[in-house]
């Protein structure tokens, strides 16, 4: 989205035309639209940014529920936004500490200073590009203790502010498809100059889960998130911000459920054992935060090798930080025999998991050449330093 297309867009008839338009579902939807717009007498320009801000807020859905339907994005903007429950989740930080004006450097369009206005926390939101921070503008605009400016991170003047909220660029300029930044230097605002605001300030920075684990300040909370079985962010927390004891965590949120396991830093692993009955992989956001060891002591469990996150156990335990398996049976490695025993069985459809060993699960499911009405998981892993293919059920 350009400017000239953001100012018919934001014109009252633009406006108005979005508000207007039927649910989207698919592209022939848009096709159709296309030319009853035209028809209508609406210029390409605004057809073009009402249709695609109406394909955003059907997908801005997965993110924003039905606030998605009143707000405004672009593809980069939405890609990028922080999702609402876990918004909500920073902004109680701030609301907990008691701060009560916070600076949103690099708010995007807005999703984490919404959640903060939410709570009567005043907020300065702010944006390098002039568009995004328009559209934040836009969605920011219920919250009267919300001013939103177009301006660089760094030119921020920050000494009326108790508490700041910093989410850096992590991907290449633009509006539309954008790619990942892999180092933190070229971070906009940079990795260095996040940790510079750490001095002295409440801070919490949201980077993504793979940043290298080095690169944390000892200084820092560090918090691992997951949303549905997918880890979508880490958040380093300085100051108030961060909890006491806390320097490792892992928020698995699922639904309308969030669990989390802290500890004081990195937990030691279980030791290794047999396998059991049972077997649990851990939450990514758990791996993340190398906590696999505290959780397999939770549920009387073991590690089933050295470095390889697996968790065996002769019970059964139910856990919101893991998903449990019941060892049904053990089959053949050897890919001849592993073939012939799934078909003794009648699998046809079967869903491959891995860890320690060298396969490509779908390359491996094609020459299996399956065929049957039943339908099985197979773990492949490493039992004793040996291969191994397990056969097993969920059991969460």
């Amino acid at each position: 989205m350009d400017r000239s297309e953001l100012v018919e867009l934001l014109s009252t008839e633009g406006l108005r035309l979005l508000d207007s338009l039927p649910p989207y579902h698919s592209e022939r939807d848009v096709l159709r639209m296309v030319s009853d717009l035209r028809k209508a007498g609406h210029s390409p320009g605004l057809v073009a940014a009402v249709l695609t801000q109406a394909k955003l807020r059907s997908k801005a859905k997965a993110k924003f529920g039905p606030f998605a339907d009143r707000m405004l994005f672009t593809e980069a903007g939405l890609e990028q936004a922080t999702r609402l429950p876990v918004a909500a989740r920073h902004a109680g930080r701030f609301q907990a500490a008691g701060l009560e004006r916070v600076a949103d450097l690099g708010c995007g369009i807005g999703g984490d200073a919404l959640a903060i206005s939410a709570l009567d926390i005043d907020v300065l939101a702010v944006d390098a590009d002039e568009v995004t921070a328009a559209i934040a503008s836009y969605n920011l605009a219920p919250f009267p203790g919300t001013t939103v400016e177009h301006r660089r991170a760094e030119d921020v003047d920050l000494r009326s502010f108790d508490g700041v909220f910093l989410d850096p660029a992590r991907r290449t300029a633009g509006h539309g498809q954008t790619s990942r930044l892999t180092d933190p230097d070229e971070y906009s605002p940079s990795l260095g100059f996040a940790f510079e605001l750490a001095t002295g300030r409440s801070l919490g920075v949201k980077l993504g889960p793979g940043l290298d684990r080095d690169l944390i300040p000892s200084t820092a909370e560090a918090q691992w998130v997951s949303v549905d079985g997918q880890v979508v962010e880490m958040g380093l927390w300085f100051g108030v911000l961060a909890r006491p004891g806390v320097g490792r965590a892992a928020l698995v949120i699922r639904g309308d459920a969030a669990d989390e396991l802290t500890a004081a830093s990195d937990s030691d692993d279980a030791e290794t054992g047999a396998l059991g009955e049972y077997l649990y992989e851990p939450d990514g956001s758990v791996i993340r935060a190398r906590l696999i060891g505290d959780l397999a002591r939770s549920i009387d469990g073991r590690m089933l090798a050295d470095g390889i996150a697996y968790i065996t156990s002769d019970t059964r335990t139910e856990t919101p930080f893991a998903t449990g398996f019941r060892v049904v049976d053990t089959l053949p490695f050897n890919e001849r025999d592993l073939k012939r025993a799934l078909r003794e069985r009648g699998i046809g459809t079967l869903e491959i998991k891995k860890r320690g060993v060298d396969v490509d699960p779908a390359t491996l499911r094609k020459r299996l050449s399956l065929s049957g009405q039943a339908s099985a998981t197979l773990l492949l892993t490493r039992v004793a330093g040996k291969h191994t293919a397990l056969l097993v059920e969920r059991i969460r």
